[in-house]
């Protein structure tokens, strides 16, 4: 049975598979503010990272797979599929990276040539809070699957028999093809942690469209539950995180051009 990729990035799960860097063992994400062109550093406080954002600046989430096969990310941002827009949960699509690119992901996904630009701005104007969804602004998540490729076998060379036979014809009749198992994921509901004050977020707007274009292709998931998940809060960059220590940024630089979408899963 064909359905949508499943998606394990609702935030309060985010957190229970929670990644203290921006570098992961399969990839690298990094934000960077595309009004003023920088790669914004990240803060480590009390066991969270953050992001510091000026309001109004747009961004995007750049992702780079460092491993040798394709990759799955699914990407959240205030708890909102950057694919779909729909809630996140575990029925969702994601981005499909070959092996060792990287890729821009600058808003979300209006069609296969635009997206709506990512712009930091306050809890009310952001696109969770203004679709009634605000209780996890600030959250950017980004959970990687790996590919579950087909074993190949090895041919093995038997004594040959007369086609006549039938044992000749036995062999030569077809294999019955295997059957497809499919998986199918629970969905998960909105974190119970409670709201912080609006003046202590800092959220994600729906802005102007942008070119961004991209195609469907297949994927199949290697597990049930992602490999890795890299996840931040933002903040608003004069909002002082006490004891912060600063991650160095990556050096790769992503394209602009985004991966292919995954369309199916099984």
């Amino acid at each position: 049975m064909s359905q949508k990729h499943i998606l394990y990035c609702a935030p309060f799960l985010l957190f229970a598979y929670f990644s203290p860097a921006a570098a992961g063992a399969l990839t690298d994400v990094e934000v960077i503010d595309r009004t003023s062109g920088e790669t914004l550093p990240l803060y480590s406080h009390r066991g969270k990272v953050y992001v510091a954002g000026k309001p109004g600046n747009r961004y995007s989430i750049n992702i780079h797979n460092k491993s040798d096969g394709r990759i799955m990310s699914i990407v959240s941002v205030d708890g909102v599929n950057a694919v779909s827009g729909a809630t996140a949960d575990t029925l969702q699509q994601g981005y499909v990276l070959s092996p060792w690119s990287a890729a821009e992901i600058a808003g979300w996904r209006k069609n296969l040539d635009e997206v709506a630009a990512f712009y930091f701005t306050s809890l009310s104007d952001s696109y969770a809070g203004r679709t009634g969804r605000p209780q996890n602004v600030g959250v950017i998540g980004v959970a990687v699957y790996q590919e579950d490729l087909p074993v190949i076998q090895p041919l093995e060379v038997g004594p040959q028999a007369d086609a006549a036979s039938p044992a000749g014809r036995a062999k030569s009749a077809p294999s019955a093809p295997a059957a497809n198992s499919s998986r199918e994921g629970a969905s998960f509901g909105a974190s119970s942690k409670p709201m912080a004050k609006e003046e202590a977020k800092i959220g994600t707007g729906h802005g102007e469209r942008v070119a961004s274009p991209t195609q469907y292709t297949s994927f199949k998931r290697l597990t049930k539950a992602p490999a890795e998940v890299i996840s931040f809060r933002a903040n608003r960059r004069s909002r002082k995180v006490p004891s912060a220590r600063i991650f160095p940024s990556m050096s790769h630089q992503a394209p602009r051009r985004p991966p292919d979408m995954s369309e199916r899963a099984r």
